[in-house]
Order: C-alpha cells, then structure tokens, then sequence
C-alpha cells in the first residue's frame, strides 16, 4: 500500500488528479509483469437484447498477490465470500485520487471502505444487512487496545439473563455464561444509546470470536469463523472428533485479537482513518435503492455483489445475529435462484450506479464462476451496466494459485472459481 507523506495529509484533499484514463488503465495491465508473469489478452462475448451484445477486451495476469496478510491487519475480520483487501486497492489507487469518493454496495466485511479510508479516499458503504455496518463502523474509528483492555476489566461477565442450552455443543458452561453476559451488557448499551467506540470494537470483534477452529476462539473446534454450523451438524462434529468444548476466557480471547487488529494503526493509518470517517457514509439499505447518496457524487464503486444462491449470508451468520439480537431471517439479502432473475436484480443496482457516479466514474464489479464454473457471470452482468446507460471498459480476470480458503474445503487449484477473480469494469 502506497503511503503519504504525514506532513502532506492536511492536504489529502487539495491534490491534482493523478488518476489514469480508461485506456491508460488497459495499456498498463498489458504491460503489468509485477509477480513475474505476462498478460494475456482475449475477449469475452455477451449476449443481450439488440443494443447489448458483442465483446469486450478482457486481460488475464496475477494481478495482485495471493500471500495471506499482505494488508493492514486490520482487515483480518471474517466473512463468507469476501474478497481479498488487495482488490479494492488495485482499482483506488489507479482510478481515484486521495480524497476521491469510492462507493461498495454489497460491503459485506467492510473490506472496500476499510481499504478507501486507508487510502485517504472517503468510503461510503451499504449493505441490506446490518450485520455489515457492526463489522465495518468500529474500524473506522479504532480505540486504543489500553482503552479496550480498561472496559473489558468493567465488564460483570457473570450477570446473564439467558442460558441457551443449545449452544453448549459450541461451549464450556462458564464460557457460555460469559458470552452470554456481554451480550446483555451490549445490548443494554445499545438500547440506551450509550453505546461508544470502544463498545463498538468490543462487540465487532466478539462476533468474530464466536466460533472457529483454533483456540484463538470461544468454541470448541468447528468450521471456519465465517460460516457458523447448525447445532445439530456441531453435535455431529463432536462426536465425530470425540471432542468436548473446553474452557476458554472471553476477555484473554478479545484483547489478543484486539492486539492483532490494531499492530499496524501508527499515527499515520489512524490519522488517515480518522480525516476519511469524518465524510464517511455506512447504509444499511437495498443496493438498488440509497437515496442518502447524493447525484453525480460517487468517483469509483468497486463491489462483490451475492453469486446467486451459492452462499446462505443468513444462514451462515445466525450466531452472531443471535448475539447481536437480530432475527436472522428478517434480513432480505438478495438471493436469486436463477440466472433472469439475478440480472434483473442487477440491471436495477445498476441504475443506482448510474445515478450516483460522477461523469468519468468507473465501476469494478467483481462476479466469479458458479454451477461449478458453467456459468461465468462476466458475460450476464456486461448487459445490465448496459441496459443501465453505463459503458463496458474491458474484464480484468485475476488468475492465481491456491488460496488458503480453497485448499480449506479441499477444492482444487481452478475448480469452481476459487482462484480467480473476474472484474467487469464500467464508466460513466
């Protein structure tokens, strides 16, 4: 990540443009060797109604590492389906200027806007399901790891109201008694709308503690933290290790992670971090509907929007939505079962786009390959940026090795669309 100057930040927002053009961006992804490899260059056909169909020059390379924690630490929160920090920045750091407006949708994790305000850009961010803005707002505004050592100590973990039996396949008793009261304290906090930034941290990163593999988490072994198992598939996984779930202390396991996030938040991260939140915007609204944003304000949008049905967001967060209070099924993600509806849905978010992107505004929208890598979604997004008044650029295909998520689920190296990374770019 390119770093500014600290004596120039007063100035991140005065800057000349130094963005490329549309066609200075294809010209250096033709020339980009930097992982020693050489850009292919092909084309990918579409088809549409009569006014969107034909192809659009579409470039292959290993185009950012595929190393784990190549990004400031403090993205390391989970989340299914995300992508990695090394996407966004790709795209702000040749399409925007510091200061410049960088828009997600579907912010999921909060990876985008995280990355933007890293950047010294402003991140706005939107998501339907308000899980996201618990993941995303606290690491705008990072407390100091004394200041959440200092609440933590504050905190009775042994004041609880509920005791949900169920969950002792996931937890020892006295862990689960502490789980359970500080989710009273913090929904005591919230519904007195006393809650502060170190509240805030508190509960973002006790929901990525809930449950994982390692003991670096309050459960017993399960599946990785970003996709919660049923209490019946746990029981099975208990019996099927002989495993019991041990003793583990809630507040040990906060402050370690907190440590972790927060060892690369020098002076200038938190600086840049805190002139960025200052305009920052996080939505919690439908992606084609956000009428907070303003007309023509909007200089890049670069999201991941849902690949169909293939990830149950609802069903894989029904832990943390407990802890949290929120009925996991009211939440209308955006689901589509088949291939129609999906772009209809995505003609519409498109529509968005194009109301609120400046003139010369680019969207990087990154779709993958699902049915087990029959369908490409490339080629069905190209016409609903159309239909939306929106210009196809080229497709920018990231083609790398195994990612540690894949060789998890023991996919193979190109199967399925794990280790690639397709990106419709569009302007304005």
């Amino acid at each position: 990540m390119e770093r500014l100057d600290q004596n120039v930040l007063p100035l991140l927002f005065e800057e000349q443009s130094k963005r490329i053009t549309t066609g200075q961006f294809a010209a250096e992804l033709m020339r980009f060797r930097e992982f020693g490899k050489t850009t292919e260059k092909i084309l990918t056909a579409f088809q549409g109604g009569k006014d969107a169909a034909g192809e659009v020059d579409t470039f292959v390379n290993e185009f950012w590492t595929a190393k784990q924690r190549a990004a400031n630490r403090l993205h390391e929160i989970s989340y299914r389906a995300c992508f990695k920090p090394q996407l966004p920045r790709f795209f702000i750091e040749r399409l925007t200027d510091p200061g410049g407006v960088v828009y997600d949708p579907f912010m999921g994790r909060g990876t985008t806007p995280i990355e933007a305000a890293l950047l010294g850009r402003v991140p706005i961010a939107c998501d339907i399901n308000p899980l996201s803005v618990v993941l995303t707002r606290p690491r705008l505004d990072p407390p100091t790891v004394d200041a959440v050592a200092q609440r933590l100590k504050q905190i009775n973990l042994e004041n609880c109201d509920e005791f949900p039996e169920e969950l002792l396949v996931f937890y020892h008793p006295e862990t689960l008694k502490e789980i359970a009261s500080l989710k009273k304290y913090l929904l005591q906090r919230d519904n007195s709308k006393s809650m502060d930034r170190v509240d805030d941290w508190i509960r973002m990163v006790a929901i990525n503690r809930l449950t994982g593999h390692s003991n670096g988490f309050f459960s017993v072994y399960t599946l990785p933290p970003n996709q919660a198992t049923s209490v019946k598939a746990q029981q099975r996984i208990n019996e099927k290790r002989n495993q019991t779930p041990p003793r583990r202390h809630v507040r040990e396991i906060m402050l370690k992670k907190t440590r972790v996030l927060l060892s690369e938040c020098d002076g200038w991260v938190r600086q840049n971090l805190a002139q960025a939140a200052q305009r920052a915007q996080l939505l919690t609204l439908p992606a084609h509907a956000t009428p907070q944003i303003a007309r023509n304000s909007i200089d890049l949008v670069v999201t991941s929007p849902p690949f169909l049905d293939v990830v149950n967001y609802s069903g894989d967060n029904w832990l943390r939505c407990w802890f949290l209070g929120i009925d996991a099924k009211s939440v209308p993600i955006t689901t589509p079962h088949n291939l129609q509806e999906w772009q209809e849905a995505m003609t519409a978010v498109f529509r968005e786009f194009h109301r609120v992107l400046k003139p010369g505004g680019h969207v990087a929208f990154e779709v993958g390959e699902v049915r087990g890598g029959m369908v490409k979604l490339e080629t069905a997004v190209l016409p609903c940026g159309i239909a939306a008044g929106l210009t196809p650029a080229l497709v920018l295909i990231n083609d790398q090795e195994f990612t540690k998520t894949a060789n998890c689920w023991g996919v193979d190296n190109g199967e399925k669309g794990t280790n690639t990374n397709r990106i419709v770019l569009f302007r304005k």
